[in-house]
C-alpha cells in the first residue's frame, strides 16, 4: 500500500526511526529524551552494538559518535557506507577539528555536530536530512518513469530524444506543441529529472483548470488579507519552484493580464505577491506546453507576441499518434506489460495481427492516450492470452461511423439499443476530448446538464482523463 493510499485511509505512517551511538549512558539517554516523541528510537554503545542493530532493522538516521571503545567510529561509518551507500550519517563528537569534520564528509557523513547539542539545531539536521533522502529517492523513481513512458522508435520521436538530452541542463524555456495526449508533460518531466535541475522541485499547472479570478494567485501566491477568503499567506507556484521547474500546461488560456505578469517574471526573474509589497526574487525554470496554435490566437489578439517569443525559444513539436504509426505496436506492448502487473494478468505482451491491424488503421484522435486507456479496457476484460479483434469496441474501426452503424444494425451484427450505445459512446468521448475533459464545458456543447454527462459517462463505462 503506497503512502498516498494510507493517508486516504487514515492509516497512521509509520513513524521514522533513528540510532543514536555513543558510549556514554547521559548522551544516549538525553538524546533519546529528545527524539522519542518524532522518531522510534533505538541506542548501542559501541561498534558491535550498532552493526547488529542494523542487521537487525535499517534505521532511517544514524547518530554516530566519533570515539567508541571498540572501533574508531570513522571507521564504522566508512564500514557502513560500504554496505549501504544511501545510510544516512550523522557524526557527533565532543571536539571539531577541520581535518576530521573534512574526513567524515568524505567517507559520506551526511553532517558534522558537537557536543553539547543544540536541540532544535539537531532537530532541524535530522529533518533536512530526511527530507533530502525522500527528495533523492523521488527523482530516482521520476527519472526510471519517464525514460520508461516516452516510448517511441519513429524518426520524428528520435530526434524529441535528441532535443531534451540537448536541453535539459540549458535555463532556456521550452515550449511543447501537440495534440491532446501526445505526452507533452511527459517530456517535460524527461527534461527536468535528466537535468541539473533534477534534485530540486518540479511543479505543474493546468491552466486551463483554473478560473480566472484564482489563476495569479496560484502562480504568484498572495499575502494574508489580499482579498476575501485569503486568511493566511500563501505561496505561488513559482515560489515554491525555485531553483527547479514549473511547467504551465495549456499556456494558451492564459488571460492577457496574466501573460502580462508572466512576461514581467520572464525579464526581471521576480514577482510580488497578490496584496504584497515585497519584491521576490527566485531561479526558475519555465516548460509550457500548449494544444492550440499560439500563432492564430496571436492574429485574434488573445496571446501577446513578446510572451510567445520569450517561451518559445526551444519549441518540440510532439507528432499525433497517426504520424507515427510505427510506434503502434511498441507502445501496444508496452501498455500490455503494464496493465499486466497492474491487474495480476498474463496476456501476451503483444495483439493479436487482427486486432493490431485494426489500431494501426484507427485515426487515434486522442493519441496515446486513448491507446492507453483502450488497452487497460481489454486487458481488465479478456480471458484471453491475446488481444483478438471482437475484444476491440465498435468505435475504433476505421468506417464511417453513422453508415457504419446503420449497416451494422441491417445486417443483423447490432441491435438498434446496441447502436444507440455506440453512437451516444462516440458522441460523448468525442466531445469530451475536444473540450480537454472538462465536464461542465463537453455538458454544455451536448445541451445536456452535468449531472445527465456524468451519468452517461458512468453508464457507458467512459472514463474520465
Amino acid at each position: 500500500m503506497s503512502e498516498e493510499d494510507k493517508r486516504c485511509l487514515g492509516v497512521k505512517p509509520a513513524m521514522r526511526s533513528v540510532l543514536i551511538v555513543d558510549d556514554e549512558v547521559g548522551v544516549r539517554e538525553s538524546l533519546r529524551m529528545a527524539l522519542k516523541n518524532d522518531y522510534e528510537v533505538s541506542l548501542a554503545k559501541d561498534a558491535e552494538a550498532t552493526f547488529h542493530q542494523i542487521k537487525e532493522h535499517t534505521p532511517d538516521i544514524i547518530l554516530l559518535d566519533i570515539i567508541l571503545p571498540d572501533i574508531d567510529g570513522l571507521k564504522v561509518l566508512e564500514r557502513i557506507k560500504e554496505n549501504d551507500p544511501d545510510q544516512i550519517v550523522i557524526m557527533i563528537t565532543a571536539t571539531k577539528t577541520v581535518k576530521t569534520a573534512v574526513e567524515a564528509m568524505k567517507l559520506g557523513a551526511y553532517d558534522y555536530i558537537t557536543k553539547p547539542f543544540d536541540i532544535d539545531e539537531l532537530r532541524l539536521i535530522i529533518s533536512r536530512a530526511l527530507s533530502t533522502e525522500a527528495l533523492k529517492k523521488e527523482v530516482k523513481y521520476h527519472r526510471g518513469k519517464v525514460n520508461r513512458n516516452i516510448i517511441g522508435e519513429s524518426e520524428r520521436m528520435k530526434e524529441i530524444f535528441k532535443v531534451i538530452k540537448q536541453v535539459c541542463d540549458s535555463k532556456s524555456t521550452v515550449l511543447i506543441m501537440g495534440e491532446s495526449g501526445t505526452g507533452k508533460e511527459l517530456v517535460s518531466r524527461a527534461i527536468h529529472y535528466n537535468g541539473n535541475r533534477k534534485n530540486y522541485p518540479f511543479v505543474t499547472i493546468n491552466c486551463a483548470a483554473i478560473p480566472d479570478t484564482l489563476i495569479e494567485s496560484e502562480l504568484f501566491g498572495h499575502e494574508k488579507g489580499a482579498f476575501t477568503n485569503a486568511v493566511e499567506k500563501k505561496l505561488g507556484h513559482f515560489e515554491i519552484a525555485h531553483q527547479g521547474t514549473i511547467f504551465l500546461d495549456e499556456i494558451g488560456e492564459l488571460s492577457l493580464m496574466t501573460q502580462a505578469k508572466i512576461l514581467r517574471f520572464l525579464e526581471e526573474k521576480e514577482f510580488n505577491r497578490v496584496g504584497g509589497s515585497r519584491t521576490i526574487k527566485v531561479d526558475v525554470r519555465l516548460i509550457c506546453a500548449t494544444n492550440k496554435d499560439l500563432s492564430q490566437l496571436l492574429r485574434k489578439g488573445t496571446f501577446r507576441e513578446d510572451l510567445y517569443y520569450r517561451i518559445n525559444v526551444v519549441p518540440i513539436i510532439i507528432p499525433p499518434l497517426r504520424e507515427r504509426r510505427e510506434d503502434i505496436p511498441i507502445l501496444v506492448e508496452h501498455f500490455i506489460k503494464k496493465f499486466n502487473a497492474e491487474n495480476n494478468k498474463n496476456v501476451n505482451g503483444a495483439a493479436s495481427k487482427g486486432a493490431l491491424e485494426i489500431m494501426m488503421n484507427y485515426e487515434w484522435p486522442g493519441n496515446v492516450r486513448e491507446l492507453e486507456n483502450l488497452i487497460e479496457r481489454i486487458i481488465t476484460l479478456t480471458p484471453n492470452e491475446y488481444i483478438q479483434p471482437d475484444e476491440i469496441p465498435f468505435s475504433f474501426k476505421n468506417i464511417s461511423k453513422t453508415n457504419g452503424l446503420r449497416e451494422s444494425i441491417l445486417s443483423g451484427e447490432l441491435s438498434f439499443l446496441r447502436a444507440e450505445e455506440e453512437f451516444e459512446r462516440e458522441v460523448i468521448s468525442d466531445v469530451l476530448k475536444k473540450t480537454n475533459y472538462i465536464q461542465s464545458r463537453a455538458a454544455e456543447m451536448l445541451g445536456i446538464s452535468r449531472r445527465i454527462l456524468k451519468y452517461k459517462m458512468d453508464k457507458l463505462g467512459i472514463k474520465q482523463d
